[in-house]
């Protein structure tokens, strides 16, 4: 038995194309208490400014190299395991105008603390105009027509990442988003967001960090106010499953449980 699709399905029907996108979203719930105490810990003990950021960066480092699964790279049909734990962190530039971003190497052999040095070191860098990775990239994309910016950034993907060619000389580093993206939205207020994966990027996560904000919350069956923080994940689904994506949740609520301890366990 068989009916004509009418009314409101028929025009959904007329208006998308059957879904294509491997893109699933998740979130996770975070009580930052001793996040929080390890930033200020850590503010107190170096010149470098430590940000919750850095600590999630740490701490997707942390799941990445728990999950060899997803410590991959895919390309022409088949999955590689990448040499090492990489992430890319997205900061904002030019006051809030402009997006940039630098891939902080061995991510799961760094303290938060030296997560930060590195990222205060590139985001110098970027800003002076020193970062010759990041100026060879510029000066390609600037080169680059509109029309042709979509395939010239699908082709440096394939040659990069795909084909794994280190391209650096011509602005196209190899493997250049490393094993995953964080970027905030805290420091903007928001608490909860999602961002797409841009087909180039090549990875299989990318992480959203909110903003930490005091909410109720049931501990021991009662009800207290401790303060919150949201990440979010897109996953590419042609890297991970809920298995996945579930351990590498639990490796990263364990760090942000007491990240001091497991960054005193690298030294």
């Amino acid at each position: 038995m068989s009916e004509r699709v009418g009314g409101w399905r028929k025009l959904a029907g007329a208006s998308w194309r059957a879904p294509d996108d491997p893109q699933f979203f998740g979130d996770l719930e975070i009580d930052a208490t001793a996040l929080l105490s390890y930033v200020e810990e850590l503010r107190g003990s170096s010149e470098v400014r430590v940000t919750i950021t850095h600590l999630v960066a740490r701490a997707v480092a942390c799941g990445l190299a728990e999950v060899p699964e997803l410590r991959v790279r895919l390309a022409r049909g088949r999955l590689h395991q990448r040499e090492s734990v990489d992430v890319f962190v997205i900061v904002s530039a030019e006051r809030g105008r402009e997006l940039t971003g630098f891939k902080i190497c061995d991510a799961d052999r760094k303290t938060a603390a030296g997560i930060a040095a590195e990222t205060t070191r590139q985001t110098r860098a970027i800003a002076d105009g020193t970062d010759v990775e990041v100026r060879r990239s510029k000066a390609m994309l600037s080169r680059v027509p509109r029309p042709l910016l979509r395939p010239v950034l699908n082709l440096a993907a394939w040659l990069s990442s795909d084909l794994n060619l280190d391209l650096s000389r011509f602005g196209m580093p190899r493997q250049a988003f490393g094993g995953a993206l964080i970027t905030s939205v805290g420091m903007f207020g928001v608490t909860r967001a999602y961002a797409p994966l841009a087909r180039y990027y090549r990875v299989p996560l990318l992480v959203l960090v909110g903003v930490v904000q005091p909410r109720p919350v049931a501990v021991d069956n009662e009800v207290v106010i401790r303060p919150m923080l949201t990440l979010t994940a897109t996953i590419d689904h042609r890297y991970a499953d809920g298995s996945h994506s579930a351990r590498l949740a639990d490796a990263v609520r364990r760090y942000c449980a007491d990240p001091a301890a497991a960054d005193a366990a690298l030294d």
